[in-house]
């Protein structure tokens, strides 16, 4: 009896390990193809403010943490494709500019943008895109990690910089969706 319970355990443990070990990732040569192409959309799964004024804020209110609210769903994208490039990003940190209407998040649509892509030592791309034609946003940095994975940060004119976690793929009708419902 005792071997099978320790049978069933390093069958249970090998499980754990397994689940772990399947988290989202691209093939590098995917990637690089789509780093190539110039299109992909990227995905937010965290926001990280630049702000410690809103970080405690978020900490102070009951039954929550600012580690959840900053966790995003899927419905949160940059999505670079056909010269087009439309962004839909929460915003969380200080503004310096009042915005009449409420929404503070980051959603334009520009067709007249300037992209610079490099690639540095250790094989991870580095995209900057300067909109011409949005006057709140003056760059987007994009830096894609070989598994695709990706950090995003966004410098604006009239608020404090923050930045995003995720990753990159070549878009999927859901995702989009989800985001028209938003």
């Amino acid at each position: 009896m005792k071997k099978y319970i320790s049978i069933i355990f390093i069958f249970g443990f090998l499980l754990i390990f397994q689940n772990c070990a399947s988290q989202k990732s691209s093939d590098p040569q995917a990637v690089n193809a789509m780093m190539n192409a110039q299109e992909f959309t990227f995905y937010a799964e965290r926001a990280n403010p630049t702000n410690y004024d809103v970080i405690n804020v978020m900490n102070s209110m009951p039954n929550s943490t600012s580690t959840r609210m900053l966790n995003l769903d899927g419905g949160y994208t940059i999505d670079l494709k056909n010269n087009t490039l439309d962004v839909y990003l929460p915003y969380f940190g200080r503004a310096f500019k009042a915005n009449y209407g409420g929404d503070n998040s980051y959603k334009f649509s520009s067709k007249d943008f300037t992209v610079n892509k490099s690639q540095n030592k250790k094989g991870n791309w580095i995209i900057k895109i300067k909109p011409n034609d949005v006057n709140t946003v003056s760059e987007i940095i994009i830096e894609v990690f070989k598994n695709g994975k990706a950090f995003t940060s966004i410098q604006s004119n009239d608020r404090q910089p923050i930045s995003y976690d995720g990753y990159i793929s070549n878009g999927d009708t859901a995702a989009k969706d989800k985001k028209d419902k938003l």
